[in-house]
């Protein structure tokens, strides 16, 4: 602690790139959890899927076990939100589906999600997915422009609210992270503009960027599992994340096999392979 506040961990380019092995786990472990989201599927059979790609990779789950979560991956369906445990449920055309994830190399944390719609997509819900991931991507940019956390909130906030159409809804209950030898440390990184600054961006920092976005109304509730949170009006939800390495030479999308590039571009941001 440093005058009160948890301090942060700074990673060496060494440990980033260990990171980025995990992360690309991670990413192999979500495609082929994705490519299984078909209509008549459980989500049980989607965490099979999930945890036979980190077995097969020498990775380890940092979602089983964590505080008693009984699974390898968050399940979120249509009204829920984050931390849907998987099980029986079996999916529908029209479902929209977050799957989050995690993965450990050598004592290193990756953490990412990301959404897919099953089978024929309401326009609604391919609008607020695309606002949902294009509002992370804005996120991630901020951290390679910006000089503090608050920054990455702030280009999301200015992102969704300066979208056309109905306005979509930025969660603040549950926000992004630190990440690296554990899964979840600090600092807390929101999704909206919160009028601090927080602390500086500076080499070393890694983070878990993870915008959330809703239909309806920004209220929630925990269910009876005590993990699951959905909506408190029943409309749909959605989150997009990606674990994001600033290391000496720039920044790196750990969860991402191009490190960003593509989708980086056309915001001005380069991406810069970690030395």
């Amino acid at each position: 602690m440093a005058f009160g506040q948890p301090r942060i961990e700074y990673k060496t380019d060494a440990q980033i790139r260990t990171m980025h092995k995990a992360g690309l786990v991670l990413s192999r472990a979500l495609d082929a959890a994705a490519a299984a989201a078909t209509a008549g599927t459980t989500t049980k059979e989607l965490d099979e899927v999930f945890a036979a790609v980190l077995s097969d990779s020498g990775a380890k789950s940092n979602f089983l076990g964590y505080h008693g979560f009984p699974a390898t991956i968050c399940t979120s369906v249509n009204e829920e939100v984050v931390h849907g445990i998987p099980g029986n449920r079996i999916l529908r055309d029209g479902d929209i589906l977050s799957i989050d994830g995690g993965a450990i190399v050598d004592g290193w944390h990756s953490d990412s999600a990301r959404t897919v719609i099953v089978g024929t997509a309401d326009p609604a819900d391919q609008r607020l997915s695309d606002v949902t991931e294009t509002a992370m991507w804005h996120g991630i940019a901020a951290l390679a422009t910006g000089k503090n956390i608050g920054d990455i909130g702030a280009a999301v906030d200015d992102y969704v609210s300066s979208v056309p159409g109905k306005p979509l809804g930025i969660l603040e209950d549950y926000v992004g992270h630190g990440i690296g030898s554990e899964m979840h440390m600090a600092p807390d990184v929101p999704n909206y503009r919160t009028g601090h600054r927080g602390p500086k961006i500076r080499p070393g920092l890694c983070l878990a960027i993870e915008p959330m976005l809703v239909r309806g109304g920004i209220d929630t509730a925990v269910l009876d599992d005590d993990w699951t949170v959905v909506t408190a009006d029943g409309q749909r939800s959605c989150q997009w994340e990606h674990s994001v390495a600033v290391h000496s030479k720039g920044i790196w999308v750990l969860s991402a096999p191009d490190g960003g590039a593509e989708r980086l571009a056309p915001l001005g941001v380069v991406p810069t392979p970690i030395p």
